[in-house]
């Protein structure tokens, strides 16, 4: 018996093994870094439905402590840039209606995007017998209805590739009683 040693007659195999792996191993981090800016998008959509939310609510909460000036009209209208007025001392309804206009202006500005818009209109039912002065004229459900609106574009929601850079734009709107 002669003894000849052992030659593997498949000489490289592991070189191309290590390279296929390396190719498979490099897709699935693609494909999780993919997921990673899916995820990153979707979070920050969800941040700005939940500011919208938040400020929807806030100012609804303002207009419902300040009836006379929601039923007088000084709500009604755009908010873009609202100027904000100095209740210090003191406000009347329609100044309280301007202090509130102001401040929920400039949260918008702060946790929206620059490009977001506001639109508040409500419309006053009152009772017939009762002057439209009269604080127990303007309560619900005698006061009316209001409808808020809120838009504004979020960046990359877009599937196709030419929508990631124009974004989608996204509106809530709302009636309410205040």
């Amino acid at each position: 018996m002669s003894s000849m040693p052992y030659r593997p007659s498949q000489l490289g195999v592991s070189l191309i093994e290590v390279l296929v792996a390396i190719l498979v191993f490099s897709v699935g981090l693609i494909g999780v870094a993919g997921l990673l800016v899916v995820s990153a998008r979707s979070t920050h959509s969800a941040y700005l439905r939940s500011q919208v939310t938040f400020l929807a609510q806030g100012m609804a909460d303002r207009m419902q402590a300040n009836s006379m000036g929601v039923w007088m009209g000084d709500y009604n209208g755009a908010y873009p840039n609202a100027m904000r007025q100095d209740c210090a001392r003191g406000c009347t309804p329609r100044q309280l209606a301007m202090h509130d206009k102001g401040a929920w202006s400039g949260q918008l500005k702060t946790f929206l995007p620059p490009d977001a818009q506001a639109n508040i209109s409500c419309e006053s039912r009152g009772l017939a017998n009762v002057p439209a002065s009269d604080e127990l004229g303007m309560r619900p459900p005698y006061g009316g209805s209001c409808t808020m609106t809120i838009s504004w574009t979020e960046q990359g929601i877009g599937l196709a590739a030419s929508d990631t850079n124009d974004g989608a734009r996204q509106t809530f709107a709302w009636e309410f009683q205040p």
